[in-house]
């Protein structure tokens, strides 16, 4: 997996700024406590470099970049303490350059077609937008992505704890960053507990989790109804009828055979099925590629491996 999969993997890029070099390694920990293994340390301070090195050297999980670099100095100083990736504010066609040349990922900031096309033109897929909130935000991304489909944004700049689930939704956002995560404040009183909270917040709010349906296992299609007709007249839920199941509302599809599951299956909605895998594998699961439903390339659908009582369970694209 490269630099820039693993920061869509995060959803989440925290930016950052140490004024003291010895606050690094306890701000990556509550970092990584939380669930989020990135993060862009920016180049403001003096103590940069040396916080660079010493996440690099100690936190060896953490993926640590370089953010706010601005000189071709800088991004060599940076790639020499350990920074995996270089995070710009604007274009450099300098820096970009030999970051490329030199194999260390880089997403410059872009937010003019001009600026995208540039980036393009060095094979980059990914571009920071910064400041986001001030040249269009969502709507600003979204007209650029349709002249440019293949090109994703991590926008900065007005992104929260708030509008977070909105940004991360789009399609042609591949992590967002921002410095709400571990400001400044928190990090100089130690409130590193605080930091790990925001983090695991951020992560649940990245992947979007939420039930979208219940399925429910039967034998035909004739025992597949009379469940549906059941639950109609209890509770006076529309019928549904489809080709291999039908619903019972939208909330309890009633499957015409003995499908996955013991029981029946639990269908999960997530903003990503790739961040979704990646979460799941860190805590045991695993998915069942052999039951994954595309959309052209795109994964909409898959079981995991694992029951939960009886029910297996299956994640959905939003």
């Amino acid at each position: 997996m490269d630099i820039v999969e693993k920061l869509g993997n995060a959803g989440v890029v925290p930016v950052v700024v140490l004024d003291k070099a010895e606050d690094a390694v306890p701000t990556a920990k509550a970092l990584l406590a939380g669930g989020v293994d990135v993060m862009e340390i920016t180049f403001r301070t003096a103590a940069a470099a040396d916080s660079i090195a010493a996440v690099a050297k100690e936190c060896p999980e953490m993926v640590v970049g370089a953010g706010t670099v601005i000189t071709l100095e800088q991004c060599e100083k940076a790639v020499e303490c350990g920074a995996k990736f270089i995070v710009s504010p604007g274009y450099s066609d300098e820096v970009v350059a030999w970051c490329v040349e030199n194999g260390v990922a880089i997403t410059p900031g872009c937010v003019t077609p001009t600026e995208i096309m540039a980036a393009m033109s060095h094979g980059l897929k990914v571009v920071k937008f910064f400041p986001a909130n001030v040249y269009g935000g969502l709507n600003a991304m979204k007209a650029l992505s349709g002249p440019f489909g293949s090109m994703k944004f991590i926008p900065t700049g007005g992104v929260n704890g708030q509008n977070l689930g909105e940004y991360i939704a789009a399609p042609f956002i591949h992590a967002v960053g921002g410095s709400w995560l571990c400001s400044k404040g928190d990090i100089a009183a130690h409130a590193f507990d605080k930091i790990t909270r925001l983090c695991q917040e951020a992560r649940q709010a990245v992947l979007g989790f939420e039930v979208a349906h219940i399925g429910i296992n039967t034998a035909s299609d004739e025992a597949s109804m009379d469940v549906c007709q059941g639950l109609k007249d209890a509770f006076g839920f529309e019928i549904k009828t489809g080709n291999s199941s039908n619903f019972a509302s939208s909330a309890v599809e009633v499957m015409k055979s003995m499908y996955l599951g013991q029981n029946g299956h639990i269908a999960v909605k997530t903003n990503s099925i790739a961040r979704a895998a990646v979460e799941l594998e860190k805590h045991g699961f695993q998915l069942d590629e052999s039951t994954a439903k595309y959309k052209g390339e795109k994964m909409i659908a898959v079981y995991l491996k694992q029951e939960f009582g009886g029910f297996a369970v299956h994640l959905l694209q939003k």
